[in-house]
């Protein structure tokens, strides 16, 4: 089975996360199948950047976000759907 989880990047202390696609049953420090996104939680706001078309492709296909990964998408879905809404007002 597919999950869509963190992968920690950084130095000691600096913690930065790709969101990645991998085998639920594979170590957190194993190769990702893709790449959708990343989280740098040290910037204020934190830095969410998640491509919501592979991750709605992936989910499609079966695989399960983690529940951090789930709350980010919802974060980056209601922000992208406010910019869209903004954007038609203009």
């Amino acid at each position: 089975m597919m999950t869509l989880r963190l992968m920690r990047f950084g130095a000691k202390s600096k913690p930065s996360y790709r969101i990645v696609v991998v085998d639920s049953k594979k170590p957190r420090e194993t190769r990702a199948k893709d790449y959708i996104g990343s989280y740098n939680p040290l910037k204020e706001p934190p830095d969410i950047s998640i491509d919501l078309e592979k991750a709605k492709f992936w989910l499609d296909k079966g695989a399960k976000p983690s529940p951090t990964v789930k709350s980010l998408i919802k974060k980056v879905s209601k922000t992208s759907k406010l910019s869209n809404l903004q954007d038609s007002k203009s």
